[in-house]
Protein backbone atom coordinates (compact mmCIF):
# COMPACT_ATOMS: atom_id res chain seq x y z
CA UNK A 1 0.00 0.00 0.00
CA UNK A 2 3.05 2.43 0.78
CA UNK A 3 4.84 1.48 -2.32
CA UNK A 4 1.70 2.06 -4.61
CA UNK A 5 0.57 5.60 -2.55
CA UNK A 6 4.09 6.46 -3.01
CA UNK A 7 3.89 6.34 -7.26
CA UNK A 8 0.49 8.64 -7.18
CA UNK A 9 -0.19 12.25 -6.32
CA UNK A 10 -3.60 14.08 -6.10
CA UNK A 11 -7.13 13.02 -6.81
CA UNK A 12 -5.23 9.53 -7.62
CA UNK A 13 -4.20 9.13 -4.34
CA UNK A 14 -7.40 10.04 -2.91
CA UNK A 15 -9.01 7.48 -5.22
CA UNK A 16 -6.63 4.59 -3.97
CA UNK A 17 -7.43 5.74 -0.06
CA UNK A 18 -11.40 5.94 -0.79
CA UNK A 19 -11.09 2.68 -2.54
CA UNK A 20 -9.20 0.46 0.32
CA UNK A 21 -10.63 2.75 3.14
CA UNK A 22 -7.51 4.11 4.79
CA UNK A 23 -7.01 7.34 5.89
CA UNK A 24 -4.64 9.81 4.57
CA UNK A 25 -2.97 10.30 8.45
CA UNK A 26 -2.75 6.60 8.51
CA UNK A 27 -0.79 6.55 5.49
CA UNK A 28 1.57 9.53 6.81
CA UNK A 29 2.11 6.95 9.35
CA UNK A 30 2.74 4.08 7.61
CA UNK A 31 5.28 6.17 5.09
CA UNK A 32 7.33 7.30 8.63
CA UNK A 33 7.22 3.98 9.92
CA UNK A 34 8.55 2.40 6.61
CA UNK A 35 11.17 5.27 6.53
CA UNK A 36 13.01 4.54 10.13
CA UNK A 37 12.71 1.07 9.30
CA UNK A 38 14.67 1.40 6.42
CA UNK A 39 16.78 3.71 8.02
CA UNK A 40 16.90 1.06 10.74
CA UNK A 41 18.09 -1.58 8.20
CA UNK A 42 20.54 0.60 6.69
CA UNK A 43 22.39 1.59 10.46
CA UNK A 44 21.44 -1.60 12.09
CA UNK A 45 24.55 -3.37 10.45
CA UNK A 46 26.91 -1.29 12.71
CA UNK A 47 25.06 -1.12 15.70
CA UNK A 48 24.64 -4.66 15.30
CA UNK A 49 28.16 -5.45 14.88
CA UNK A 50 29.03 -2.96 18.06
CA UNK A 51 27.09 -5.06 20.12
CA UNK A 52 28.83 -8.15 19.07
CA UNK A 53 31.70 -6.67 20.15
CA UNK A 54 30.47 -5.28 23.39
CA UNK A 55 28.86 -8.68 23.93
CA UNK A 56 32.44 -10.65 23.36
CA UNK A 57 33.28 -8.01 25.86
CA UNK A 58 31.20 -9.21 28.32
CA UNK A 59 31.39 -12.96 27.80
CA UNK A 60 35.26 -12.71 28.78
CA UNK A 61 34.63 -11.05 31.56
CA UNK A 62 32.06 -13.14 31.97
CA UNK A 63 34.44 -16.53 31.91
CA UNK A 64 37.00 -14.26 33.96
CA UNK A 65 34.48 -14.26 36.94
CA UNK A 66 33.62 -17.44 36.92
CA UNK A 67 37.56 -19.03 36.63
CA UNK A 68 37.89 -16.50 39.66
CA UNK A 69 34.48 -17.81 41.61
CA UNK A 70 35.70 -21.25 41.02
CA UNK A 71 39.13 -20.51 42.48
CA UNK A 72 37.83 -19.41 45.54
CA UNK A 73 35.75 -22.44 45.90
CA UNK A 74 38.56 -24.47 45.31
CA UNK A 75 40.30 -22.38 48.24
CA UNK A 76 37.48 -22.45 50.72
CA UNK A 77 37.32 -25.93 50.40
CA UNK A 78 40.90 -26.77 50.74
CA UNK A 79 40.72 -24.69 53.51
CA UNK A 80 37.70 -26.75 55.41
CA UNK A 81 39.70 -30.11 54.81
CA UNK A 82 43.19 -28.84 56.32
CA UNK A 83 41.06 -27.75 59.52
CA UNK A 84 39.52 -30.82 59.27
CA UNK A 85 42.65 -32.88 59.30
CA UNK A 86 45.15 -30.47 61.33
CA UNK A 87 42.27 -29.12 63.94
CA UNK A 88 41.72 -25.49 64.74
CA UNK A 89 45.08 -24.07 65.67
CA UNK A 90 42.88 -21.38 67.70
CA UNK A 91 42.24 -24.40 70.17
CA UNK A 92 45.73 -25.06 70.33
CA UNK A 93 46.21 -21.49 71.63
CA UNK A 94 44.17 -21.36 74.23
CA UNK A 95 44.60 -24.93 75.71
CA UNK A 96 48.29 -24.11 76.15
CA UNK A 97 47.32 -21.13 78.21
CA UNK A 98 45.21 -22.49 80.83
CA UNK A 99 47.49 -25.06 81.68
CA UNK A 100 49.17 -22.36 83.99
Amino acid sequence: MVREAALLEGSELGALLRRVGVHEADLTLWQKQADQAALGALGGRRQRTAEQKHLRKLEGELRRKDRALAEAAALLVLSKKVQALWGDHEDDDTTGSNDE
